[in-house]
């Protein structure tokens, strides 16, 4: 059982939430299901969500996983209608899935530092940079079109988006997923704006730096200690330590709850343990 930093009661709240099958999105379809919620674990993973949905069941909560590709509109409106049988209309979307990928990745940070061998931004594959793009933005509007849909008929309704603190500040190396999250961020303040007439609120979280299984090798040695650009992180970060996963769920929560955040909608909050707060002097 997590620990839930708020005590707000999503009880017969339908929740779907993209990406589930990863940890970080995993823990928040967990959180939402011990918080009364029902929810809908949605994931290309169908093993991953399947396991999560079973492990919050034997705790006594609702939850149900369902194999999703957030890049196919007609599996999406299939798994859409599932849904509403299984579980009803979607209160809260929560749209997680998203990442990055080593062909729109550079081996060097400055151009002029680059080693023989390396891959340059001028070797970036552009078919890795359209995957990335197409994964995180792509990957946000097309649920969001299926599953708000019914929102706005019912005139209410929560959306919750996952950029990046790479949306604010471009990380070296990774050209691509920052200008995704980017458009993420501003995709958000778009939906918000567009949908503020009919009761859906849209927010997103820009987590800071997290350890995860897409870029622990990025951060740690194999003998577990920091590598050089892990060290850059936390001499940037005042907390000078890591976001943990769960303690993202007090910020999705607030934004989630329509009597907590009302009047919130287009705002992009990061939970970045002070990165985004630091000049680096």
């Amino acid at each position: 059982m997590l620990e839930l930093p708020l005590k707000i009661d999503f009880t017969n709240k339908v929740v779907v939430v993209t990406g589930a099958g990863g940890i970080l999105c995993g823990t928040m379809a967990k959180a939402f299901a011990q918080a009364g919620a029902k929810v809908a674990a949605l994931d290309l993973n169908e093993e991953a969500v399947k396991k999560l949905a079973e492990e919050a069941e034997a705790e006594g909560h609702i939850c149900k996983g369902y194999k999703a590709n957030v890049l196919d509109s007609e599996e999406l409106e299939s798994v859409h209608q599932k849904v509403l049988t299984d579980l009803g209309p979607c209160d809260i979307l929560i749209n997680g899935a998203g990442g990055n990928n080593p062909r729109a990745t550079t081996d060097n940070e400055y151009h002029h530092e680059k080693k023989e061998g390396q891959k340059t931004f001028f070797d970036l594959d552009p078919s890795g940079v359209d995957f990335v793009f197409k994964l995180n933005f792509q990957g946000t509007l097309l649920p969001t079109q299926v599953f708000a849909k019914e929102m706005a008929e019912r005139e209410s309704g929560c959306i919750l988006n996952v950029s990046s603190m790479n949306a604010y500040i471009p990380l070296t190396k990774i050209p691509a997923y920052s200008g995704a999250k980017a458009a993420v961020s501003n995709f958000t303040q778009w939906l918000a704006t567009h949908f503020a007439g009919t009761g859906i609120r849209c927010n997103a979280i820009a987590p800071g730096f997290l350890v995860s299984n897409q870029n622990r090798s990025l951060l740690f040695q194999e003998d577990g200690t920091p590598t050089p650009r892990s060290n850059k992180i936390l001499a940037g970060t005042p907390m000078g330590r890591f976001v943990e996963g769960e303690e993202l769920l007090g910020g999705v929560f607030f934004l989630c709850d329509d009597k907590a955040a009302s009047a919130i909608t287009g705002i992009v909050l990061p939970i970045d343990a002070g990165y985004s707060a630091y000049s680096g002097v």
